[in-house]
């Protein structure tokens, strides 16, 4: 609401709520603040390259209240006039920014790139309204069609470039299937021999450390045995010479028991043999003296 006239210069506006109006001396106007959707038709516009096409699009905007300054301006522009009359001169307005960047692109750019498109006549559109109080809220490409096929040629042209790619495509991941499969063969041959050679490695590992094992523990056994042997040799040897002394000892006991034996024998013999003789030589003696009369 725009409330103009006694005490109310410049003019009150409020946008949603209420206020007091003195009759005859005040005087209240409307603008609509609903969002209006407009649906924008260029129709046989020729692009850079003078392919005519149409093109539509569907824009929503409306008139700020929030923005006083806005608000002023949409006021000052479309103040007494109703909510059809500010649609179509907003649409005026856009179907012109459309048509501009139209004749500006190429067919190929609108079809391919319709963001782009629709964020160019966006930011003019709303660049240009902007001044008017109208906010543009979105804009969206929705058809691009022609007269000429050049569209539908285009289409084709895509699709076989397509079809050849999806070709090229599929040969290439046929290729690449081929590549990675003899790559995985050759992986698997690789890695099944790395394991054999792995085998091998610790197979002879295994068989020089139980050789050097066998080794260490024969050689241990021999001087186990060798030091038995020694033992036993020593053992017997000491044996033998205990025997060698106790046969000494008895030689010697024999020896000494054979001297006893003689030494009796001959003291025996002495005692039967020298008495009798004693004897005799007393009575020769005697003989002697008596006939010689001599002392012995």
């Amino acid at each position: 609401m725009v409330v103009s006239g006694f005490c109310r210069s410049p003019p009150l506006m409020i946008a949603g709520g209420r206020v007091f109006v003195f009759p005859c001396v005040q005087q209240i106007q409307r603008i609509s603040l609903n969002t209006l959707t407009l649906n924008v038709k260029s129709d046989k516009v020729y692009t850079r390259h003078g392919v005519p096409i149409s093109v539509t699009g569907i824009a929503q905007m409306k008139i700020q209240g929030q923005n006083k300054q806005m608000l002023a301006a949409a006021c000052q522009m479309f103040m007494g006039k109703s909510e059809p009359e500010i649609a179509h001169i907003a649409l005026e307005t856009l179907e012109g920014h459309q048509r501009a960047i139209i004749a500006h692109l190429t067919v190929e750019e609108i079809y391919k790139d319709r963001k782009k498109f629709s964020e160019q006549v966006f930011k003019v559109a709303s660049s240009d309204l902007v001044n008017m109080g109208i906010s543009v809220v979105s804009y969206t490409l929705k058809d691009v069609h022609d007269d000429q096929d050049y569209l539908h040629s285009l289409g084709k042209a895509r699709t076989a470039q397509v079809q050849k790619d999806a070709r090229i495509g599929e040969a290439k991941n046929k290729r690449d299937a081929v590549i990675r499969e003899a790559h995985a063969m050759q992986e698997k041959v690789s890695a099944q021999y790395k394991n054999e050679i792995d085998m091998a490695k610790a197979q002879r590992d295994y068989e020089l450390k139980k050789a050097a094992y066998d080794i260490e523990v024969n050689t241990k056994k021999a001087e186990s045995e060798m030091a038995y042997q020694l033992q036993v040799a020593k053992t017997k040897q000491r044996i033998e010479e205990e025997k060698m002394q106790v046969q000494v000892v008895e030689r010697a006991q024999q020896i000494m028991l054979q001297e006893q034996e003689i030494t009796r024998r001959e003291m025996e013999l002495e005692a039967k043999v020298k008495k009798p003789m004693n004897c005799r030589l007393c009575k020769a003696v005697i003989v002697y003296r008596f006939v010689h009369d001599v002392d012995i």
